[in-house]
């Protein structure tokens, strides 16, 4: 199939956009590559300083004639979804010498949980770790002595701070390596309906504790379709995986076989070798353009909104928000996973998952076919499942059918005919909404808005009462300036309740919502934000506004000249739980349209 003419439109208007940053920056990439495998410039105390622990592969490194592979790895067991990676780096040296190869930790990174901040003061520092944990592996690549990079990273925003990472060592090839999600627990529709059970007053404490503790129950990600595993959908769609690497659960043969895999695909690409493949290249605008069709096909997380243009900045490519917005008007929504449907990410796996849905965009012509990845030349390669026959690890064809068409469906056939997300625009800036979850008769909301600087006041306002007619909630100085730009995901049970009860009730903020975010229609990452000038900061209680997701329209229907912005005080952001430590991020931090990032904003 022919690639899609409007595809190929939007290709080439990123193209066109981002040729003098994107040219600037393979130049870098050429230059850092025609400097040869690092190692054997570094001087021998240098080396020594590096190998001094490395017992027995000492002087395969000293020789410098095999690749050294560096691993970066988010690591820690308060993460479910990375407690797996703890054995990772054994088993990564010890395939690595079967191929001739060594390897070593070049750094840790830190990688906070967003469940556990949720609606907490450590939220605030979230985004902004994003840009840490670029640093991070930036520092532990620093030391000049990897011919590659292996990066261990799975949710929220460690998977985009490692690609930023991967970005800026662009000269050196780089395979993600993922931990998996974990087994089905308590189904995630039921976990939502005690948490708003809970909101209403209507369940106690320890009932809701008990159902988020049988919903998240074991090692790997959470099963829900938000940001950490659209993380795990956007590098297989991007090249970034070895095909099929993403669902498989942790603990199983087949996971260690794909990481195994990893390992020894990394040691075939390094400049030392015959199949030479830079990250830096891989990462080009059709590789962006191939995920943002894969985050519209799944319904995936809105925080990629964010998270991809930062990604793109960092090898030279500038995404805007039209580009979202016009290829999600092309791209069928494929998937119901929760909260855009009943299943959980091990229910889309087992119906066909990845392989299924790239197979079939490719046939419509909607994905770009011949992209590099880290597996080789052509996206085809991840139409493939990975299999263990006789405990070798082979690559087979991918299921040419849907294996449950109430969770997965063809292209041709599909839940919905857009990915359902939206730009907005109007007298108060532009944001994004996502509607794949959003009932229709929802999509428009006109009401009166109620104007609050934090979430607290929200909630604090819906157990008053004081909600009795259509609204919309306006929640500002919520923006990267403002305070770090947290997830405003606390309000989902709140809302929820007011929708459930025959009210329209509608989101409109500066901040962000959950990736697992679902049927309240949110207004989120307006932009510019309250704290840097926006309109938004001119709303009062009161005016009446209207949300339209059909029509990409966001407006106060009421005359906003000569009206003072609210000023609050936002002192008590600067402090507490290490709050003082991301001044420096808040004071730089660029607008939410392109990526919210403190280092990416040119």
């Amino acid at each position: 199939m022919p690639l899609h003419p409007k595809v190929a439109e939007i290709t080439d208007r990123i193209r066109a956009r981002s040729e003098g940053p994107r040219g600037a920056y393979l130049e870098r990439l050429s230059a850092a590559r025609d400097a040869g495998v690092t190692r054997g410039h570094l001087a021998c105390g240098n080396q020594a300083h590096a190998y001094a622990a490395m017992g027995a592969d000492k002087e395969a490194l000293a020789e410098g004639r095999v690749p050294n592979i560096g691993i970066i790895t988010s690591y820690n067991d308060m993460l479910s979804a990375h407690q797996p990676f703890e054995t990772f780096p054994a088993t990564i040296r010890e395939a690595a010498r079967k191929v001739g190869a060594t390897a070593q930790v070049s750094a840790g990174v830190p990688a906070m949980c967003d469940g556990v901040t949720q609606g907490q003061t450590g939220m605030e520092m979230s985004l902004f770790s994003r840009d840490v944990i670029a640093m991070a592996a930036a520092v532990g690549l620093s030391h000049n002595t990897y011919d590659a990079a292996l990066y261990l990273g799975v949710c929220d925003k460690i998977v985009p701070g490692l690609v930023i990472a991967a970005a800026a060592f662009g000269h050196i090839p780089g395979i993600f390596i993922p931990a998996g999600p974990m087994t089905s627990g308590l189904p995630n529709d039921e976990k939502s309906a005690v948490r708003n059970r809970y909101a209403a007053g209507e369940a106690t404490r320890e009932e809701l504790m008990a159902a988020e503790m049988a919903s998240y129950h074991g090692p790997g990600t959470c099963t829900f379709y938000g940001t950490a595993n659209t993380n795990q959908m956007l590098m297989e769609f991007m090249g970034l995986h070895m095909p099929g690497a993403s669902f498989v659960n942790p603990g199983t043969p087949l996971r260690e076989a794909l990481t195994v895999a990893g390992v020894e695909r990394a040691a075939q690409i390094t400049a030392a070798g015959n199949d030479y493949r830079p990250v830096g290249q891989i990462l080009d605008e059709r590789a962006f353009v191939n995920g943002i069709v894969g985050l519209m096909a799944t319904g995936g997380s809105t925080n990629l909104v964010l998270h991809l243009p930062a990604m793109a900045r960092a090898a030279g490519i500038h995404l805007d928000l039209e580009d979202f917005a016009d290829l999600s008007a092309i791209t069928p929504l494929m998937a119901k996973v929760y909260p855009n449907g009943l299943a959980d990410v091990n229910h889309f796996h087992a119906a066909g998952g990845l392989q299924y849905m790239i197979g079939e965009l490719l046939d419509a012509g909607l994905l770009h076919p011949d992209v590099e990845t880290v597996a080789g030349t052509g996206l085809a390669r991840y139409t493939e499942e990975p299999k263990l026959r006789d405990g070798k690890l082979s690559w087979e064809p991918g299921p040419g059918q849907s294996q449950n068409d109430k969770i997965l469906r063809p292209a041709g056939e599909p839940f919905a005919k857009t990915g359902g997300l939206v730009q907005l625009e109007g007298n108060i800036g532009r944001a994004v909404i996502k509607v794949s979850a959003v009932a229709p008769e929802r999509r428009v909301v006109e009401g009166k808005a109620r104007v609050f600087h934090d979430q607290e006041s929200v909630k604090t306002a819906f157990r008053a009462g004081e909600f009795t007619e259509d609204t919309v909630v306006v929640v500002r100085f919520q923006g990267p300036k403002a305070n770090g730009m947290p997830e405003l995901h606390s309000l989902t049970p709140t809302l929820s309740v007011l929708q459930d009860r025959g009210l329209k009730v509608a989101l409109v903020t500066d901040g962000r919502m959950s990736g697992a975010s679902g049927k309240v229609p949110a207004a989120i990452h307006v932009s510019p934000e309250a704290a840097d000038g926006g309109p938004i900061a001119l709303i009062r209680d009161g005016d009446r506004m209207r949300l339209d997701a059909t029509t990409g329209s966001l407006k106060v229907l009421e005359d906003l000249s000569g009206r003072e912005p609210a000023t609050p005080d936002l002192s008590a952001n600067a402090f507490g739980l290490g709050r003082e430590l991301f001044e420096v991020f808040r004071q730089n931090a660029g607008p939410a349209t392109s990526g919210a990032s403190s280092l990416m904003r040119v």
